[in-house]
């Protein structure tokens, strides 16, 4: 049926939204805006989830808050017109809110499903429900671990209405994974529909890869080539408003001024904007990166800004980051200055004051922070002082209250956090072999890797002395699994085929010109025990990869970049790894490799800690060190040692600037958020068997078969599917988990949740149609000429979709059962045996026409009132915990912002205006009706024909 503007329909997936209206249609998308909830969405032409609402005579519909009676129906133009006795009305005259359920007419008339259709239908109601109200709806499916520290993190900001926040934690502990968390829940909440991420050109697929692998978040790459793909289409459309979400280089962006005027006149929701330390600003001066995303942080809501390197290398920098988070908060560099020096003396107070260490100055000081509470304060500094350890903490989280930017940042530290594995280095200087060619086949080799040279050399391994000791690695390491790391698709190549050539046991290849599905084969075929000993990676083919299984990482060359270094390691040290890494690397004598690896060892010691100082010894010493590894080895050595310890006093200099400049009180209000409820949510979930079985039931609704294999994996078999939609299975049958230990380990396996896609189709395509509303059930147990009527409503609370309203309120079943006399029978359930026996019997009600057209209304009527009174007091319910709840929050801002003044009016007054919103809506919510099921006497049939 053609869309035009005006027309009304339906969300198959969200029917909680209300009658929506047809906007516009622009190229493959439709808009429509759902009235009821402010909500506007915008569809595919090709998979749009929705339902023509069209009534028909003798329909009832809501017009102005009356129920009316449709009596003839008229299209006109592809509208709908509708008279109801002297009324005539277009379409578009209709309420929001509609009794749309045909399920009463559908069991009246005669036509009905099997019973194991309707239960099928109940348990996907239930399994939505559940789902939605959980805490950790939108990342229940994510292949992320229940790390402590990143749920604090996913947990404050899913506090904010619209978070802006400057994720600082150190390097490894997961900033990547922490922001993606944010953006699916608050995706997945209604909040945020458009996603806008910002990256350097070197993170664009690694982000791609983690938002889709791990999150199922589709984020489209942009690049010019893309964007004037569009254009050729639509020269006047704004190629950024093709995609809801979408992933660019901040480097390709400010190239390009008219990109950049389109992507911030695009309209987003949520902003993140990865190794934002890169965005420079001072008073005179601020680069384009910056200017674009300062354009963008005045109009996107909610902000999330990466950085492993807050204010330790420059405060002015970390002043500029917090500018964008809070404009209005920072706005005078050399007062945040000032302010910066009065927390760095908290901190230090702070760290006292846990050691037990205090002095009379610090007393002073403390006097000085908590004038109006000194009664509060000379009673704790008592009790402090007799030993009582909890007056301590309260005492510094009371100092955490006071802390300026802890409103805005967030900082965890490795030593804090803890679980990770320790790092061993192994490594040798080769010594050159006969090959007279070998030293300047090595030193182009390195003059492309940094940039000095445009055209990568031909790699022919099978005569370099590094493949001896690769091999010789290989086989002291047993069974080991070993991950190669080099940095091109030729290298890899080169490796596997001098591999093959002098080892010939199999290696598993992964380079970034595979396709996704050919990377997740080779992962799984390097994770399977059976499988590959020996997985080579390029540097952009294993980003965003977890190989944690692992314990032996060779680097068959470095980068020159200290940062890309770690996120090399990465790979392997993480949390959860449960043994030692062994870092293995060699370079031959006298080579442009030797010089680096050196640097790394021995200047920074990069193979044994994290170097947080990186960037900026690189930064100093690049020029040198470059030159010095491209020079000739004879003569250079006396240079080399004097760049190393150049390096090293540096980097202790460093390392000691750091160490002063670390706020303990940000890092202690970082750890103090609970993340107790997530955690324990999320595991429930893990351990929740009958969400398992209700999802596979529901896939098999579609034929999509399953079968148990070992190690608690099954494969899904689409050899029946009835219908197209399921992206996952195009290609055949895939192999899935529930399992979140495997999950994390194999990619290539499907990790099924709640919130997977695939479920939330399935769930769509369900409940989206008739299928399963109305049926007929013999219950053998029942007294003769007995009949009941079961009817499942669900109720729902059409309000803005930014409220949340489902945390308080899903749209959950309700049931009720009434008699033919119109009394509820409570508790009542058929029974099982009966239900067993009926399988797929169908039945022919088509005779019985009259007598259910006399006997179903009036039942359903007092369903109906039942199920009203049901919800009253849910919805009563809901509302307490919501004033409860959005109370308590309130009060707790209300009291920071008496001492904090990080904590706005504005903030304080946008959560009293959601409790209003949310407190007005609650009542509104009522309970549609979805299906019916007659429950009989086995006689009942041959006594009412």
């Amino acid at each position: 049926m053609p869309l035009v503007p005006g027309q009304r329909w339906f969300s198959s997936a969200e029917p909680e939204l209300g009658l929506g209206t047809v906007l516009r249609i622009a190229g493959r998308s439709v808009q429509i805006v759902f009235t009821a909830s402010g909500t506007v969405r915008q569809y595919s032409l090709e998979a749009a989830p929705l339902v023509r609402a069209v009534f028909r005579a003798g329909d009832r519909v809501r017009i102005d808050g009356r129920e009316l009676t449709i009596e003839a129906v008229e299209e006109r133009d592809g509208l709908v017109w509708y008279r109801a006795g002297s009324e005539t009305f277009m379409e578009g005259q209709l309420d929001a809110e509609q009794p749309v359920s045909k399920a009463d007419q559908r069991l009246i008339s005669g036509r009905i499903d099997r019973n194991d259709q309707f239960e099928r239908r109940v348990r996907a109601l239930e399994l939505r429900a559940r789902a939605r109200r959980h805490p950790g709806w939108g990342i229940l499916g994510a292949r992320i671990d229940l790390i402590p520290h990143q749920l604090r993190v996913i947990e404050t900001a899913a506090a904010r209405r619209t978070p802006r926040l400057l994720l600082a934690d150190e390097v490894g502990l997961g900033k990547t994974i922490e922001a993606c968390a944010i953006a699916a829940q608050q995706i997945a909440s209604g909040r945020a529909r458009r996603v806008l991420v910002l990256t350097p050109e070197s993170l664009v697929n690694q982000w791609f890869v983690e938002l889709l692998r791990r999150f199922n978040l589709p984020f489209a790459i942009y690049d010019e080539e893309r964007c004037e793909a569009l254009e050729m289409n639509e020269p006047s459309r704004n190629p950024f408003e093709d995609e809801q979400f979408v992933l660019a280089s901040v480097d390709w962006l400010t190239e390009h001024d008219k990109r950049m005027k389109q992507v911030v006149q695009a309209g987003w929701d949520l902003l993140l904007v990865d190794e934002a330390h890169h965005l420079i600003w001072t008073p005179e001066f601020e680069s384009p990166g910056y200017t674009l995303v300062a354009a963008l942080a005045k109009r996107v809501p909610g902000l999330l800004l990466l950085t492993a390197t807050p204010e330790q290398l420059g405060r002015g920098g970390h002043f500029a980051r917090l500018r964008l988070l809070d404009p209005a908060r920072y706005t005078d560099l050399a007062a945040f200055l000032a302010e910066s020096e009065r927390f760095v003396a908290l901190s230090a107070l702070a760290e006292r004051l846990e050691a037990g260490e205090t002095t009379a100055a610090d007393l002073e000081t403390l006097r000085g922070l908590f004038a109006a509470e000194r009664p509060w304060l000379d009673a704790t500094l008592a009790a402090i002082d007799a030993g009582d350890t909890a007056a301590r903490e309260a005492l510094l989280d009371a100092l955490v209250d006071r802390h300026g930017t802890g409103r805005v940042m967030v900082r965890n530290r490795r030593a804090a956090v803890g679980g990770f594995p320790r790092r061993i280095a192994h490594i040798d200087l080769l010594p050159a072999s006969d090959d007279p060619e070998l030293l300047g086949r090595l030193r182009a080799e390195f003059a492309f890797e940094v940039g000095d040279l445009d055209e990568e050399p031909t790699h022919d391994y099978t005569r370099d002395p590094r493949l001896d000791w690769l091999l010789s690695t290989l086989e002291s390491l047993g069974s080991e699994k070993v991950l190669v790391l080099c940095r091109s698709r030729a290298k890899v190549q080169a490796l596997e085929e001098a591999l093959r050539l002098r080892w010939g046991h199999p290696v598993a290849r992964f380079h970034e010109d595979m396709n996704l599905l050919q990377r997740d084969r080779n992962a799984a075929f390097f994770a399977d025990p059976e499988g590959a000993r020996v997985l080579i990676a390029s540097e952009v083919g294993a980003e965003g990869r977890n190989f944690q299984f692992a314990q032996h990482l060779v680097l068959w060359d470095l980068p020159l970049h200290p940062d890309m270094l770690e996120q090399r390691i990465g790979r392997l040290d993480r949390i959860g790894q449960p043994g030692d890494v062994h870092l293995h690397a060699a370079a031959v004598a006298g080579s442009a490799q030797e010089v680096l690896l050196r640097w790394y060892h021995e200047g920074l010691d990069a193979f044994r800690s994290v170097v947080p100082d990186g960037r900026e010894l690189l930064r100093r010493h690049v020029d040198e060190l470059v030159a010095l590894a491209e020079a000739d080895a004879a003569g250079r050595e006396p240079a080399v040692e004097a760049l190393l310890a150049a390096t090293r006093q540096a980097h202790a200099e460093l390392s000691e600037q750091i160490a002063r400049g670390r706020d303990r009180l940000l890092e202690r209000a970082s750890q103090r958020a609970d993340a107790d409820e997530l955690a324990a949510a999320l595991a429930g979930d893990d351990a929740d068997l009958a969400s398992r079985e209700a999802m596979l039931e529901l896939l098999e609704a579609f034929g999509i078969q399953n079968e148990p294999l070992a190690d608690e994996r099954f494969l899904l078999d689409p050899e029946y599917l009835t219908v197209d939609g399921f992206e996952e299975l195009k290609a055949g049958p895939r192999e899935a988990t529930f399992d979140r230990r495997l999950a994390l380990s194999r990619d290539d396996l499907l990790y099924l949740r709640a919130d997977h896609p695939m479920v939330l189709g399935a769930q769509d395509l369900l409940l989206g149609s008739e299928t399963g509303n109305a049926c007929l059930l013999i219950d053998e147990t029942l007294p003769p000429r007995t009949a009941l009527l079961e009817a499942v409503y669900v109720l729902e609370c059409i309000a803005d979709a930014a409220l949340n309203i489902a945390r308080f309120l899903p749209p959950m079943p309700l049931r009720a059962v009434v008699d033919t006399r119109l009394q509820r029978r409570h508790g009542f359930e058929p029974d099982a045996d009966s239900r067993a026996r009926a399988g797929d019997r169908q039945f022919d009600l088509s005779p019985m026409r009259k007598v259910l057209n006399s006997l179903v209304p009036p039942m359903l009527g007092a369903c109906e009132t039942a199920v009203r009174r049901d919800a009253a007091a849910i919805i009563a319910e809901a509302a307490e915990a919501a004033d409860r709840r959005l109370s308590a929050e309130i009060a707790r801002l209300e009291a920071l912002a008496a001492v904090n003044p990080a904590v706005g009016e504005a903030e304080i007054a946008a959560l009293k205006a959601e409790r209003e919103a949310i407190l007005a809506a609650l009542p509104g919510a009522r309970p549609r009706l979805d299906a019916v099921r007659l429950v009989t006497s086995p006689d009942f049939l041959l006594l009412r024909r």
